[in-house]
């Protein structure tokens, strides 16, 4: 069975943002609303100071609290491994978000357009028409690994992390390459390959919730 998961390299993370823009873009997220960002901070004191950049998003965990806290079932796992909230089920009590230690989910509480004079043509697009279940006010959202794109690249035979239609929008976007996508549980494919060689680390595994995004040391 095939489990996606993710790769993402801080020694080439350059903190340009691409990805947080691209994630946005694809999927249409509000203002304020980031399904990826990147935490920027400076440790150290000067003047032996670092910058430490670390690309956030949904870490899909295996055990994970936000689908174990949801009274409805509006958060589920599927088989392969993706996290994703169901629109119809949801109920907005944000248990979900409380429960998320990666602090990755948002509460949709309105529809707030990015400009004073009102909504663009582009947030006026009706999302079923590219696959993705059409956001409601009052529920939670979150990242999906774009899996919109990995489920119509499959269809097609495509690979996700291989085939760029059928990959993760914040993956595609990097141009130095940090983010590397594609199935865990494939010996053979590249983010098994970097976990195995790579002294790859997951973010707060004393939690147990056994996250399927690694990272690469800076």
């Amino acid at each position: 069975m095939t489990k996606w998961g993710m790769v993402i390299d801080l020694k080439r993370c350059i903190g340009c943002q691409a990805c947080v823009l691209a994630c946005k873009a694809e999927n249409l997220t509000a203002p304020g609303v980031k399904w990826a960002w990147i935490v920027d901070r400076e440790t150290g004191s000067y003047p032996n100071t670092r910058r430490e950049l670390i690309p956030m998003l949904c870490m899909h965990c295996e055990d994970a609290p936000c689908v174990r806290v949801c009274p409805t079932g509006a958060s589920t796992k599927r088989e392969d491994g993706i996290v994703w909230v169901d629109y119809d089920k949801c109920i907005g009590c944000q248990y979900c978000m409380v429960a998320c230690p990666y602090k990755s989910r948002y509460y949709h509480r309105d529809r707030i357009p990015y400009f004073s004079s009102g909504f663009t043509p582009s947030e006026e697009f009706d999302t079923e028409f590219i696959g993705v279940q059409a956001k409601q006010v009052g529920t939670a959202e979150k990242c999906t690994f774009c899996m919109h794109r990995i489920d119509a690249g499959v269809k097609r035979g495509l690979k996700p992390g291989i085939d760029w239609e059928a990959t993760p929008a914040c993956v595609n976007a990097c141009p130095a390459r940090a983010r590397i996508f594609g199935d865990l549980n494939d010996p053979h494919s590249e983010v098994s390959r970097l976990i195995r060689v790579a002294r790859a680390f997951r973010l707060l595994v004393e939690l147990a919730t056994e996250p399927t995004v690694y990272y690469l040391p800076a």
